[in-house]
């Protein structure tokens, strides 16, 4: 199992190579995008199995992923909504509301994420 660490990477495997923020210990779950009001890219929970969207300023996208990055479903969720833990997944993908559409992101796709550095 890998040792995920916080701080910036790469999403490999949907159109192109997205910027990441990796959000690996409980602190930085836990904070998550609160207090936002947007990201440039996405936002890497890992491990976590489902969020929510209390005292969030902007609708987002939710993409959850199993341990081998494959996704298992996308979700759009508005801002003070509570969303499912999904049993499978082992990550959970964050972006504003559209940009998993524009980037492809669908259930069955594999993706990968390579830290930075």
């Amino acid at each position: 199992m890998a040792r995920w660490k916080n701080g910036p990477g790469m999403l490999v495997g949907a159109q192109g190579g997205i910027p990441v923020e990796i959000a690996a210990s409980y602190r930085a779950r836990a904070r998550g995008l609160l207090g936002r009001d947007g990201i440039e890219g996405a936002l890497l929970l890992t491990p976590a199995s489902g969020v929510h969207t209390f005292r969030m300023r902007f609708a987002i996208d939710v993409a959850y992923l199993s341990r081998d990055f494959t996704v298992l479903a996308v979700r759009t969720m508005r801002p003070g909504r509570l969303g499912r833990p999904r049993l499978r997944a082992r990550h959970v993908l964050e972006a504003e509301a559209g940009a998993m559409a524009r980037w492809g992101l669908r259930p069955g796709l594999r993706l990968g994420v390579e830290p930075a550095g």
